[in-house]
């Protein structure tokens, strides 16, 4: 590994790290986050709802239609709603458009012309039709929906390279349809290019029963940070140094500029008395995030689409790719207060131009002006998300007889800038995704492709990533599971980010640390730095789901693997129909790709740095 880079990777990384968000003083924001989430377009609904029976209400939440509530297994059951909820997807790109801090950015590319695409919104047990029309220019695009299962649906997960060839530009089109056999709070983007940090992501919102009761559902709130730059530029500069902080960040697509004072904060409502559910989402390439509301406690209802016993908190760690339900009781004074974003372990999961991004969380009949109270300093998270979560739905294991060896443990390493996981710096095909090896029977997998085959049937499978404990520097990552949810069977000892404090796992002394009674249970969970992360899923759900750090320019470089789970029952599950449309959307992709192509592939072909000399030809 050579030191430079090394030296360019944590270059700025070692400056002290902000203690309190509280903005400057600016011009007060107007948009208000009510009840109905007035960005959306008309296929957006009020959030919450009640179930079929309507037994869903402020004073009971936990209930929602006849025969299913808050306890019942969502994996084994799903309520009949006989409705198909459809929406439209157009991507488009703009040229010189003017962000919300007021910077004109000299390229975006937008869902429904959109810089946040309108909310997928559905009731638990729908299905879900998206049709994606791609009128990009150049780029190829599939839409992943961030955390859905897809049970027997692995074919819809929207992963090009692996569940699909990607939707080709120019009018390309493809109908994606899933069950929403879960409920709560997630998100889709792009997996493919430099879509996803070029603005192609929105929230998605899965009506169903909570573990607590709430008066207000104020929708989802995704958190992301925002760069000037594109995408594209930004993974060439990764390829061979640091990533650079972000230039602002973006609450519900709202930000003020933290020098020049153009643009807004996003306010959101509160009433007095009420108890209001507020749906966080960070929809980042690389930021981290440390939430706080002056002067509020916030009470924990889901993470990651998990429900989970209610959990207060003063202040919240938010990983990329993460979310949290939340429950604010607006039981404080009538005024306005921020809501604060921070940045904790020196720096080492994120860092912004902007020192202190912030939100106005308004009560009904508070004067139209910003906060006067900065609120109090969070607890420095070091990068560490929770993982003393009790999930309502329990799922527990015996510890004592987990068995580790090559064969289930995952080393992360880095290779000047390429990141390998067993080994391999992943670098999907585009043009033969793994499922046409799937679908024909074909088992010489490219070793590119990253496959872990997993056979048995409803078998609980152990894997211990460890994370570089040789390395010169490493770095924290959000390690997020497709098709599954997770149980965080343990982790390494805590300790400060910047320590790099070496962990290796030790039987003879982590074994103690282990929980498999009813752990923490979710898709996308923090693994440390130079430290390990034990995990476990059961092998219910045939398909070949990737496994992936969400830092974008971390994926970009190889940081990722495939599960491929029972691929021959994932093979007969696949229906003619579906077969057919995944080889018209192949032949049409193939059309275009390489050969009409005005750009090569440059990265894994999975986020953020593909087709990345087009920012040297034509930006």
């Amino acid at each position: 590994m050579k030191f430079l880079g090394i030296a360019a990777l944590v270059a700025g990384l070692l400056a002290p790290s902000l203690v309190l968000g509280a903005p400057a003083p600016g011009t007060e924001g107007v948009n208000l986050l009510t009840p109905v989430d007035k960005r959306q377009d008309s296929q957006a609904e009020r959030y919450g709802g009640g179930g079929g029976g309507g037994c869903n209400s402020p004073t009971n939440r936990q209930c929602w239609s006849p025969g299913f509530n808050i306890n019942t297994d969502y994996e084994l059951g799903t309520p009949n709603t006989g409705k198909t909820r459809r929406y439209k997807l157009t991507l488009t790109e703009t040229d010189n458009w003017i962000g919300p801090d007021g910077v004109i950015k000299d390229k975006v590319m937008m869902v429904n012309d959109k810089i946040i695409g309108p909310t997928i919104q559905a009731d638990w047990g729908d299905y879900i039709e998206i049709t994606v029309i791609n009128k990009l220019k150049s780029n190829g695009t599939s839409i992943h929906w961030h955390g859905m299962h897809q049970r027997n649906s692995n074919i819809q997960d929207g992963v090009n390279g692996v569940t699909e060839c990607p939707i080709p530009p120019r009018g390309g089109s493809k109908v994606y349809r899933w069950r929403a056999t879960q409920y709560g709070t997630s998100w889709y983007h792009s997996h493919f290019s430099a879509q996803y940090g070029n603005g192609i992501v929105g929230p998605i919102v899965i009506n169903g029963p909570a573990s607590a009761n709430y008066d207000v559902d104020l929708g989802p709130f995704p958190l992301t940070d925002y760069y000037y730059d594109t995408a594209d530029r930004l993974v060439l500069l990764t390829q061979h140094a640091g990533p650079p902080p972000s230039n602002n960040v973006l609450f519900n697509g709202f930000a003020k500029h933290p020098t020049t004072g153009a643009g807004q904060y996003a306010t959101v409502s509160l009433t007095k008395g009420k108890k209001h559910r507020l749906r966080l989402i960070n929809t980042s390439v690389e930021n981290h995030f440390q939430l706080s509301l002056a002067n509020h406690s916030m009470t924990i209802i889901s993470a990651d689409l998990v429900p989970v016993q209610p959990y207060k908190v003063d202040s919240l760690f938010l990983g990329v790719g993460q979310r949290y339900d939340v429950i604010i009781d607006a039981n404080q004074a009538v005024g306005n207060y921020w809501f604060n974003v921070t940045f904790g372990g020196s720096k080492l999961c994120g860092d912004s131009d902007n020192h202190y991004p912030a939100a106005v969380f308004r009560y009904q009949g508070a004067p139209k002006a910003l906060p006067t109270n900065q609120g109090v300093a969070p607890v420095d998270h070091q990068c560490l998300d929770l993982n003393d979560l009790k999930p309502v739905l329990q799922r527990s294991l015996n510890t004592n007889s987990i068995a580790l060896n090559t064969g289930n443990t995952i080393p992360i390493t880095l290779d000047g800038f390429v990141w390998r996981v067993n080994g391999t710096a992943i670098n999907i095909n585009w043009n033969k995704p793994v499922l046409e090896y799937v679908m024909t029977g074909n088992t010489n997998y490219s070793q590119s492709d990253n496959i872990v085959q997993v056979e048995g049937v409803n078998q609980w499978k152990y894997w211990l990533i460890e994370n570089d404990p040789d390395g010169a520097f490493s770095l924290p990552h959000p390690i997020h599971l497709h098709g599954h949810d997770f149980l965080i069977l343990g982790r390494s000892p805590d300790v400060t980010a910047i320590s790099q404090t070496r962990y290796v796992f030790d039987p003879a002394v982590d074994m103690a640390r282990l929980n498999g009674n009813n752990p923490t249970r979710r898709d996308t969970a923090m693994l440390p730095a130079k430290g390990w992360l034990l995990i476990a899923f059961r092998t219910d759900n045939p398909g070949s789901w990737l496994m992936h750090c969400h830092i974008a320019w971390h994926v970009s470089g190889g940081l990722s693997n495939q599960f491929l789970e029972r691929a021959q029952d994932l093979r007969n599950s696949i229906s003619p129909a579906d077969k057919k449309a995944f080889n018209d959307n192949c032949d049409a992709w193939r059309a275009y790709f390489p050969d009409n192509a005005p750009f090569p592939k440059d990265d894994s072909g999975l986020r953020s740095g593909v087709k990345a000399r087009e920012v040297k030809m034509k930006w």
